[in-house]
């Protein structure tokens, strides 16, 4: 067998649909809605509209917010079909190893794992930072050592961080149903606070915040502000918000008839976000103007109490706090079962793709859990936060040219999904070229670290998977009986 032929070598998608039987089909389109308006409506949609405005678009952030949604959405279209042909485990990873090969389904998997580790350690990190500032005014109030990274102001180990994703990780590892009850209870809360916001914020708006609503551009220390260059800026800057419908994707083994839950779910939630996403960020430039929110670490608390509501901003902000758990858990449910579809191949080892007696795929949940604990422990990792966007929009063009190889396999050893992405072949081309120009957008330092990590994933392939691989055992198995 050549070196091209090695690793284009592709895994039946039968055999997927048998490894992944053990898992139980338990999640339903609410879940579902759930999970992906959980992790996509995070943190992110209490501060990043000021920050965006304030740093590059000026009143136009609505406009960056609708741009990002509208790649989003072309490549939301593809995760639908590519799920409901295929709803295996690992999502991204092993539809790319279905369609392209081993490699390339192991170098998109890799891509989403840097995702979920950097994704979860600053999940965690900002629920630590955003709780022990409401415990603060009451006198509680932990010290240096255990509340920042290991080097980083006096820190030692975040350990509000430490006990928050084990406390995710001990809840998923009981069941992804009852890790859903409590998903679906804490985005009907945080859903609800976000339209507190938006009601109680209307009446305080004021139309000569909006003007002009594209201010002129010019450069600045961080980057262009203004004109279709900041606009473009806020784009690669805000679609960090949008990358959680993968985690959906990833837990589509465990959903039930995913011939329907699995669109439903993916596009419904997207489509909840967005309205949620532009309607918070025209009602915040609204009620203040955008250049107060620089540097400003809670710009929804700043215009509530601008807007003489102190009470409403301390609700929205309690609630907040607790509605990140929302994030965490889907991306734990979502970066453990990744890491349990690299184990099931021998990508990993294959520990990792074991079960346990209620066919839980808890060893790979709980080497996640150290890996993220370790990361959110030892490292200051604020200046990574584009690596999560890199890392999601090279496994974003990969599905997008991926629709073009599925297509030819539909009816014949996949089956016919129910749904399929429209305007094909236009609009797969279209989602490819869409996340290249998002990715081209990310600052170098982010170009840089996604390459690193790149490198590490090529790594470790060769040395390991390789060899290791399913696919490595059975063609060697094949040679053997063939002699």
């Amino acid at each position: 067998m050549s070196f091209w032929q090695t690793i284009t070598r592709k895994e039946d998608p039968n055999v997927y649909q048998d490894k992944d039987s053990h898992l139980i089909r338990t999640l339903r389109v609410r879940d579902f809605l759930a999970l992906g308006v959980g992790t996509i409506v995070s943190t992110s949609i209490f501060t990043l509209p000021g920050e965006v405005a304030a740093m590059h678009t000026g009143p136009a952030v609505a406009i960056s917010f609708l741009l990002a949604a509208i790649v989003a959405g072309l490549v939301a279209f593809a995760y639908a079909e590519m799920s409901a042909a295929m709803p295996f485990a690992g999502s991204a990873y092993s539809w790319i190893n279905v369609v392209f090969g081993e490699f390339f389904g192991w170098i998109a998997g890799w891509a989403l794992l840097a995702e979920y580790f950097i994704a979860l350690a600053f999940v965690g990190s900002g629920l630590s930072a955003n709780l022990r500032a409401l415990l603060a005014p009451m006198g509680l109030k932990l010290p240096a050592s255990l509340s920042n990274a290991f080097g980083t102001d006096g820190g030692i180990i975040d350990l509000i961080s430490l006990v928050v994703i084990g406390l995710v990780a001990f809840l998923v590892a009981k069941g992804v149903s009852q890790a859903a009850r409590v998903e679906n209870i804490l985005v009907i809360l945080k859903v609800g606070a976000i339209l507190l916001f938006i009601f109680v914020g209307l009446t305080a708006i004021k139309a000569a915040n909006f003007t002009p609503f594209i201010p002129k551009y010019h450069p600045t220390a961080n980057g262009p502000f203004g004109g279709w260059q900041g606009i473009y800026a806020g784009v690669s800057m805000i679609f960090l918000s949008y990358i959680g419908f993968d985690s959906i994707a990833a837990n589509s083994a465990e959903a039930k008839d995913p011939q329907k839950t699995m669109p439903r779910g993916i596009l419904g939630s997207l489509l909840i976000a967005v309205v949620l996403f532009v309607a918070v960020a025209l009602v915040l430039i609204g009620m203040v103007p955008y250049m107060k929110y620089a540097n400003s670490a809670e710009p929804v608390g700043l215009a509530l109490r601008s807007a003489g509501h102190p009470v409403v901003a301390s609700v929205v902000q309690t609630i907040a706090v607790f509605g990140m758990f929302t994030a965490l858990i889907g991306m734990t449910m979502a970066g453990s079962r990744l890491i349990y579809s690299f184990g099931r191949d021998g990508m990993l080892p294959k520990f990792l793709g074991g079960l346990d007696k209620e066919n839980r795929p808890n060893r790979a949940l709980w080497t996640l859990a150290i890996i993220v604990i370790l990361i959110g422990a030892l490292f200051p990792f604020a200046f990574l936060s584009q690596l999560i966007s890199a890392g999601t929009l090279i496994a974003f063009m990969f599905v997008s040219l991926g629709i073009y190889a599925l297509r030819k396999r539909e009816g014949k050893d996949i089956p016919e999904p129910a749904f399929k992405m429209p305007f094909y072949p236009v609009l797969p081309a279209l989602g490819f070229v869409a996340s290249l120009i998002v990715f081209w957008g990310l600052d170098i330092q982010a170009k840089l670290y996604a390459g690193g990590w790149f490198v590490l994933g090529v790594i470790i392939y060769f040395a390991y998977g390789i060899r290791h691989s399913y696919l490595a055992k059975k063609g060697a198995d094949v040679n053997g009986d063939n002699q």
